[in-house]
């Protein structure tokens, strides 16, 4: 006989009380097998959340203080000193990436200065470096925001099914209770069903909040990306500006002297 069958038996002969600890204890090694893995599966989706959410939020918070450093800072070089501090945010990690490019970029500007190219442009030669330095390390961070989010996808399409899963199961060995017992009372199919039932409530308990995370973390990782893509222009903007305002190589090499 099933566990199940014995089941509906105590439950038909002591009554039904409906506790759904008691119903957990009591049922199949199959529904307690999908209880587990829908445990998991909801442990590791809360988890997900709760670090992506801490990091976009400290990478937003961070990158608002960059912004505003950056448009007061005077010299480039001394924001870059002071980079550390927005460790948690992209816009920082992008802006040392380029400054680093824009100062190498200009260092072998100098160097090829004594033999120069009649068709080559160094300002744009400069800019094309900056540029392609930017757009490397912007796909690179755009990358990371959405990280471990398939976690949640995952989660939120698949438990469902789990938990439907395990209440198929239980529903065909309450029928198989039914006919040990022989009666068909609410008393005597109340505890397999309700046994049944427990999966699918289960499934939902996980995928619910990995839908909502899901979705509420991913609009926020756009809107990070969003302004990381006009970091990056933003940027650039600010290299050719310098590279504009200080055309030869004697002020381009002083870093005291302009920004960068």
């Amino acid at each position: 006989m099933t566990s199940t069958g014995a089941l509906v038996l105590a439950a038909a002969e002591a009554g039904f009380n409906g506790d759904v600890l008691q119903l957990i204890a009591n049922s199949g090694a199959v529904a307690k097998a999908v209880l587990f893995v829908l445990l998991g599966f909801s442990v590791l989706s809360w988890a997900v959340i709760l670090d992506r959410h801490r990091s976009l939020v400290r990478a937003e918070r961070e990158s608002v203080a960059f912004l505003g450093d950056l448009h007061r800072e005077k010299r480039l070089v001394d924001l870059l000193h002071r980079s550390d501090r927005y460790a948690g945010s992209p816009l920082s990690r992008l802006f040392v990436a380029g400054f680093r490019e824009l100062t190498s970029a200009v260092t072998d500007g100098l160097a090829r200065r004594s033999n120069p190219s009649p068709a080559e442009d160094p300002q744009q030669r400069i800019l094309g470096r900056v540029q392609r330095r930017l757009d490397e390390a912007a796909a690179a961070e755009a990358d990371g925001l959405d990280r471990n989010l398939g976690i949640l996808a995952t989660t939120g399409s698949v438990t469902p099914f789990i938990g439907l899963f395990g209440t198929v199961w239980g529903i065909m060995n309450a029928f198989q209770g039914i006919g040990v017992t022989g009666s068909a009372s609410l008393a005597a199919v109340a505890p397999g069903i309700s046994e049944a039932l427990i999966t699918t409530a289960a499934g939902l308990a996980a995928a619910i909040p990995a839908v909502i995370g899901y979705n509420l973390l991913l609009a926020r990782a756009r809107r990070l990306g969003a302004r990381i893509d006009r970091f990056v222009l933003e940027f650039a903007g600010i290299a050719e500006a310098q590279i504009d305002a200080n055309r030869s190589a004697a002020a381009a090499a002083d870093l005291g002297k302009i920004r960068v």
